[in-house]
């Protein structure tokens, strides 16, 4: 993965600036203002209307984000970034099934009929917001090859972490976890972040991992649309827990956007800015992001790895996603890598899948030699310097004396 030509970054940083601060956590059911998508030649782009992260609670209960009425031209600057199209070469994530715990998925979406199955009430998204993300990640495209997700043969299971107005809580992001987990899902992507840590989610999400499943979750909470005031850094949940893949949201210059809430220990940073996809209702395109985006991204990652290397343990996946990672201040996430690269033995496990840290067997032999050689090295300087100390007291004797051998009697005037 490489990173795009200077001038390219800078246009395309604005522009994906511009369209980071397109997603609130709670607007009116209609669909965002309108957003240009930024083109990945640096080109003027398209506007496209934005997909909310969550509605107005307060707002008609049967007022959802309507359809678009627009279809994104090109390819977005996302796909070209992660190498999408050589990806898929090597993998398409096909055997793999990734629970989305967000708004839900709309089963009969554009691009991903046939491929998705809920619990519950998850296969209606009012919101349109989990349908956006399962396209990011196995998505087809539709007529659109250009616009595929990630690993576009997985199959989904929708999950509700929110109500039906994208508001979220520790209580239905357990209980989705949890039923991830009894379905025996391969990558549990949670899209939602909470700010603060629940007792019955930490056991939820250990349990998951347990059971082998790679869980991935969104650094922070997409980010209001308005407000000014600082907030400080805290750490996000479940993107907190250990063993998670804590992921956050990039601009096309590979920075973070300035309305990206503060965090600590992210593992990867993936597209969050300017990113198309599409919604629950018809066949146009949305523009997205925010770190929910970022993290969908990572679990089509995720998909295809563990599609290409079923054998892998949990842990090594994860190890294989961040050391192929393009090398940054946080390393960007580069699926085609993570794919084709060979990595040296992975780590190995002992009782219910706990890695363990990897074994480094040294040459005894050598080792011997080289203590030896050390050993004769000090004593030589040793005796080296007790000669200097030696020589310096003789000559001091010796000049006391006025040269003159040790016992001769009589002074040097006589």
């Amino acid at each position: 993965m490489r990173p795009p030509a200077r001038g390219t970054a800078r246009l395309l940083s604005g522009a994906g600036l511009a369209a980071a601060l397109l997603l609130p956590t709670a607007v009116q059911a209609q669909a965002a203002p309108p957003a240009r998508v930024p083109a990945a030649d640096g080109g003027k782009g398209q506007e496209l209307p934005g997909m909310p992260s969550a509605l107005d609670p307060k707002a008609d209960q049967a007022n959802c984000t309507p359809a678009s009425r627009e279809k994104a031209k090109k390819q977005d600057w996302s796909r070209q970034r992660l190498d999408l199209n050589r990806l898929h070469g090597h993998s398409t994530g096909e055997g793999v099934t990734v629970a989305l715990i967000d708004t839900g998925v709309a089963k009969d979406a554009e691009g991903l009929d046939g491929r998705v199955s809920a619990a519950g009430a998850a296969g209606d998204d009012c919101v349109g917001h989990g349908t956006f993300l399962a396209g990011l990640i196995a998505g087809t495209g539709g007529d659109g090859a250009h616009l595929a997700g990630v690993a576009p043969d997985a199959k989904i299971l929708a999950l509700r972490g929110t109500d039906q107005r994208g508001q979220a809580s520790a209580a239905l992001v357990t209980e989705a976890v949890r039923e991830a987990t009894a379905a025996r899902a391969d990558v549990i992507a949670v899209a939602v972040a909470l700010p603060r840590r629940d007792a019955a989610l930490t056991r939820a999400v250990a349990d998951a991992r347990r059971a082998g499943a790679v869980v991935v979750a969104a650094a922070t909470p997409d980010p209001p649309r308005s407000g000014t005031d600082e907030i400080p850094s805290r750490v996000y949940w479940p993107a907190g827990e250990p063993g998670v893949l804590s992921v956050a949201d990039m601009l096309p210059a590979g920075v973070r956007p300035d309305s990206a809430l503060p965090t600590d220990g992210i593992d990867l940073a993936a597209p969050g800015a300017g990113v198309v996809s599409g919604g629950p209702r018809g066949d146009g395109h949305y523009l997205g992001a925010g770190a929910s985006v970022a993290a969908a991204y990572a679990a089509g990652a995720v998909a295809v790895v563990r599609s290409a290397y079923p054998g892998e343990a949990p842990e090594d996946v994860v190890r294989r996603l961040t050391a192929t990672a393009y090398p940054a201040d946080i390393p960007q996430l580069d699926p085609y890598a993570a794919v084709t690269t060979v990595l040296g033995a992975p780590a190995s496990t002992t009782g219910a899948g706990h890695a363990t840290d990897p074994v480094t067997v040294r040459d005894t032999a050598a080792a011997d030699r080289a203590t030896g050689r050390a050993t004769v090295l000090v004593l030589l300087g040793s005796a080296a310097v007790l000669a200097v100390l030696w020589a310096g007291f003789a000559l001091s004797r010796g000049r006391a004396r006025g040269w003159r051998p040790a016992g001769a009697g009589g002074t040097a005037a006589e």
